[in-house]
C-alpha cells in the first residue's frame, strides 16, 4: 500500500539514494504537504489540449523499457472523467511492441513535453487496449488527421507531477516556423523592390 502517489516513483531504494544524496527531506515535504496530484485537473487539462505529441512507457513481463513516440492533432489525448485519458491508435510498422507489453504488463507511464514552452509533465499508471469500438474511437479520432485509427488505448492516472523546465531545449511547431519564414520572405522581396526602385532613381539622376 503507498502512503504517498509519489510512491509509484520513489520506492524504498529510490528514498535510500535520495537519503545518500540529500535530498529525501526535500521530498518528504513534498509528500506531506500538496504532493503528487492523482486526478485530472484544470490545468492538465489544458496543457492536454495543447499538446500534439507525447511519449508512451511500458514494459514487458520480464521489465525490459519500451518507449514510444506519439503524434496527431492537438489534443489528440483526451482527457475522458478524471482518472481516464485516452487516445486513438493509428496504423503504424506493426511491430506490436507497446500491445504486445500491454497484454501482459498493464503499467505503463506517459511523459508530455512542450518545447516551445518548456513544461513538462509526467504521468504514472496503468493502460489497457480497446478493440472494435467504432463509438469509442469516433470520440477520440480527429477525422481531419492524416492516419487510420485501429483501435483505442486509454490510460488510468494514478499518480502526476509537473517537472521543472531546466534543461529543456526550445523548440518551434512546424506550422509556426512556416509562418515565420513566410513573414520573412515578403519582407525580403519588399525590401527588393525598394532596394531596386532606389537604384533606378539613383541611375536617372532624381
Amino acid at each position: 500500500m503507498q502512503a504517498y502517489p509519489s510512491d509509484i516513483a520513489f520506492t524504498e531504494s529510490v528514498k535510500a539514494v535520495q537519503t545518500q544524496k540529500g535530498s529525501r527531506s526535500q521530498y518528504a515535504r513534498m509528500e506531506q504537504g500538496a504532493g503528487w496530484q492523482t486526478k485530472v485537473t484544470e490545468e492538465l487539462k489544458v496543457f492536454l489540449s495543447e499538446l500534439d505529441m507525447f511519449y508512451l512507457g511500458t514494459a514487458s513481463q520480464s521489465g525490459q523499457p519500451y518507449i514510444q513516440y506519439r503524434g496527431g492533432s492537438p489534443g489528440f489525448l483526451k482527457v475522458l472523467d478524471e482518472t481516464t485519458l485516452g487516445f486513438a491508435d493509428f496504423a503504424g510498422n506493426q511491430q506490436f511492441i507497446t500491445l504486445g507489453n500491454l497484454t501482459e504488463n498493464p503499467q505503463a507511464f506517459l511523459f508530455l513535453i512542450d518545447y516551445v514552452q518548456r513544461r513538462r509533465v509526467k504521468i504514472w499508471g496503468t493502460a489497457h487496449i480497446v478493440e472494435n469500438d467504432p463509438e469509442l474511437l469516433a470520440l477520440l479520432h480527429d477525422p481531419a488527421y492524416p492516419a487510420r485509427p485501429e483501435r483505442a488505448i486509454l490510460f488510468s492516472v494514478t499518480a502526476w507531477d509537473i517537472n521543472c523546465p531546466q534543461h529543456i531545449h526550445p523548440r518551434l511547431p512546424q506550422a509556426d516556423v512556416r509562418v515565420l519564414l513566410e513573414q520573412l520572405q515578403a519582407e525580403n522581396q519588399q525590401l527588393k523592390i525598394e532596394q531596386a526602385r532606389l537604384h533606378m532613381k539613383i541611375e536617372s539622376g532624381l
